[in-house]
């Protein structure tokens, strides 16, 4: 869905980007797309609005006119993506033809972001504590790590890239994880009628 190889997504980096610099926000599109994807994966906000709230608070950013509508759109499209059964979620990161440095940086904005929306969602007015299982909270704690990612610039043959690679492949199923240990259990019908 968002920047998937196989699929051009429905939101453009770039495009996202030139929409936060024309209103002077230092936030990048990966950070806001990881603060959405966190708030998504640990709260269930009733509308964009309140997403536009959140980001205010934890990311100082005011959106206006057309960026607030489109941050509103990529709330939706993100949580749609998240409850997408053929798990279409992906992060919107830039372009395999940028830089790998450039992209290195925008995933671990990505993964900060993410750890400001779940920290966002627990802060919430009328929140309830939030109980991770290990698992969960295991790739929190993965999740803070790799807000730190970088390129070491020694030995830059394919490395870099093959580990780039996997570690948003990583991010994409672990936020599909924490997302649906966020909803609740489904009852298993097994056609047997209890008195």
């Amino acid at each position: 869905m968002f920047d998937d190889p196989e699929n051009q997504g429905v939101f453009d980096f770039d495009e996202l980007a030139d929409q936060l610099l024309e209103q002077g926000a230092e936030a990048s599109p990966a950070q806001i797309h990881g603060c959405l994807s966190g708030l998504l994966a640990a709260a269930d906000l009733d509308s964009g609005e309140r997403a536009l709230d959140a980001l205010a608070g934890g990311l100082q950013l005011v959106a206006q006119g057309q960026l607030a509508e489109t941050i509103m759109q990529l709330y939706a499209a993100t949580a749609t993506a998240l409850a997408d059964e053929a798990l279409g979620f992906y992060p919107l990161l830039p372009d395999d033809e940028q830089p790998i440095d450039t992209r290195a940086q925008a995933f671990a904005g990505w993964c900060e972001g993410f750890g400001t929306g779940i920290g966002l969602a627990a802060a919430a007015p009328g929140a309830e504590t939030r109980q991770w299982s290990p698992e969960a909270e295991e790739i929190l704690e993965d999740i803070a790590v790799m807000s730190q990612a970088y390129v070491d610039e020694q030995g830059r043959d394919d490395e870099p890239e093959e580990s780039y690679t996997e570690l948003v492949e990583y991010l994409r199923i672990a936020v599909l994880n924490l997302y649906l240990e966020r909803l609740p259990a489904e009852p298993i019908d097994d056609g047997i009628t209890r008195h």
